[in-house]
């Protein structure tokens, strides 16, 4: 009796193992560049994620697809890439698919789906069958136009959440004719995940109508929604939110959200967004950009900044040229001292002071 509950425990704790040597690889590979390391080693890193997408379970399968999308960043577009994506995107479509799955594994599957093809898949058949995949996920949750969406337990809005997300980031791939028809397709569903329970899916749903509304636009600068009354009423609605059952920040959130989509599908411009990163700024200045930033900025999070900056596939999709390579002379130039960074600071408090009482002073004139 004793020898099944050692061989269990034994085989919880090579589990145990596998998820940590996998949660280690996944902050090394967002914190730090590795492509030298990772060139010599790409054929077993495959084997292993491979053994850890079909044998695994939830949490391994989940760290083994999140491990991949970064392999994907870190590798970018060239063979090697393309030949891991090409030999796991089978996997990774067969764990998204698996209604009985896990949903984190399925999380993660879907947003490495989306990531790896963005990066390495250079045959449209891939993007065919990827955005097919993710699709299938988050429109059963859509149901039909007209009719209102099917309830969804809590525990698959994160899942749905990265589909949809995912889709987005290859809608900024595809060909013309390709946009054509997913326009007629999804953009009368979409809108009924704007009434969602989740604020992050609302959230999602909003951004990927603005979106859709950007790549139609492109294609037909007169592009005209036909319910276009009914949709600019709900994002209004979701804009002006004040359910106090809502947390206060994911009021602001939404809020903030909706207020840009509103603006730019009745017709408005891009809201730009200013990233810093070292001695560069990077301009989001589109819905496409920011799909495209918020997808690596995902995975990476913290060490966004540092392959901003060091990895050469983001600098070539966001067009900001050769990493810089600047010597100890030309950074202490460009540095502010402390004393004066806190000036700064202090002036620029000052001046937002003035500026908040004379509104706050109109404010009492009008009352």
């Amino acid at each position: 009796m004793p020898q099944p509950s050692e061989h269990h425990s034994g085989g919880r704790l090579r589990a145990k193992t596998r998820q940590g040597a996998l949660e280690s690889l996944r902050q090394a590979l967002a914190s730090r560049l590795l492509p030298d390391f990772l060139l010599d080693r790409s054929l077993t890193l495959a084997d292993a994620l491979e053994k850890c997408l079909k044998k695994g379970k939830g949490e391994e399968q989940a760290l083994a697809a999140a491990v991949l999308g970064l392999l994907c960043v870190q590798l970018g577009p060239g063979p090697k890439g393309e030949e891991m994506f090409h030999s796991l995107q089978p996997l990774l479509i067969s764990v998204l698919s698996d209604s009985t799955a896990n949903p984190a594994a399925r999380l993660h599957c879907a947003s490495a789906l989306g990531l790896g093809c963005y990066v390495a898949a250079a045959d449209i058949q891939d993007l065919d069958s990827c955005l097919t995949c993710l699709e299938g996920v988050f429109s059963r949750s859509c149901g039909m136009s007209g009719s209102a969406a099917p309830v969804v337990p809590a525990s698959l809005h994160g899942l749905l959440c990265a589909a949809l997300q995912a889709w987005a980031l290859l809608l900024t791939l595809c060909p013309s004719t390709h946009i054509i028809h997913i326009l007629d397709r999804q953009l009368p569903r979409l809108p009924l995940l704007l009434s969602s329970d989740s604020v992050t899916l609302r959230m999602a749903a909003g951004e990927t109508i603005a979106l859709l509304f950007e790549l139609a636009r492109d294609l037909e600068e007169d592009f005209v929604y036909e319910d276009m009354e009914a949709l600019c009423c709900a994002l209004r609605g979701l804009a002006t939110d004040s359910n106090k059952h809502r947390a206060k920040a994911d009021r602001r959130r939404q809020r903030s959200t909706f207020r840009a989509v509103l603006h730019f599908v009745e017709g408005g411009e891009y809201e730009e967004e200013t990233v810093r990163f070292g001695l560069e700024v990077l301009y989001v200045d589109s819905w496409a950009r920011h799909r495209i930033y918020a997808a690596f900025k995902d995975v990476l999070g913290s060490g966004m900044h540092h392959h901003l900056q060091n990895n050469e596939l983001l600098r070539d999709i966001f067009g900001l040229g050769p990493v810089l390579v600047l010597d100890a002379t030309a950074l202490k130039a460009c540095k502010i001292s402390r004393f004066e960074k806190h000036l700064y600071n202090a002036a620029a408090f000052k001046a937002r002071t003035k500026a908040r009482s004379r509104v706050r002073d109109k404010r009492a004139d009008v009352l």
